[in-house]
Order: structure tokens, then sequence, then C-alpha cells
């Protein structure tokens, strides 16, 4: 069976650049949450840079995509949410870790 832990989905979004900013999405701290379950459902909670962001569609898109090609993956579902609002602090303490 394949390993459908958060740290797993999490390696793969790493990949995902913001195209304005050109870092990662998860060095960016903007993946807030990624649970995953048995049946291959993947669930992840982030947010944007701002609430109008004009490449928020083209980052969830993309989130999806890299997300399902995990071997056991069956589907995404992606929360794109604003409270807590995003900061530039949260790119420091991108080391982001869900115990396996």
């Amino acid at each position: 069976m394949a390993d459908l832990s958060p740290n797993v989905i999490l390696d793969v979004l790493r990949g995902i650049k913001d195209p304005e900013v050109g870092t990662s999405i998860v060095d960016l701290g903007l993946i807030y949450e990624i649970d995953t379950d048995p049946t291959g459902i993947v669930r992840i909670k982030m947010t944007t840079t701002t609430r109008f962001c004009p490449v928020s569609g083209f980052i969830v898109e993309a989130v999806k995509n890299r997300a399902a090609e995990v071997d056991g993956v069956i589907d995404v579902v992606v929360d794109l949410v604003y409270d807590p609002p995003w900061s530039p602090d949260m790119a420091a303490l991108f080391s982001f870790e869900q115990p396996a």
C-alpha cells in the first residue's frame, strides 16, 4: 500500500512555486494542513499571500494536480482559507511537519 502520510504530500507540493514570488508555496508557509485517509482522499488547507491573489486559481489547481500524482491518491480536496491571514513571518516558520 502507498504511503499517504501528510509529509509525502508535502514533499511533492514543495515543487510548486508561487509565480509572483518565485518561492515554493511550502517554504512560504501557504500550506496550513494536510489530512490523508486510508481510502486515498487528501484534504489540503492552504492560503495565498493575499485574499485577492490573481494566481490563486492557478496555485490551487497546481496543488490538486501535484498531490493527485502521488501513488494511492484517489481524490484531492483543497480548501482555500484566509484565517489566519498569511504574513511574511509565516515564511520563516515553514518547517511544517506532521506526525507520520
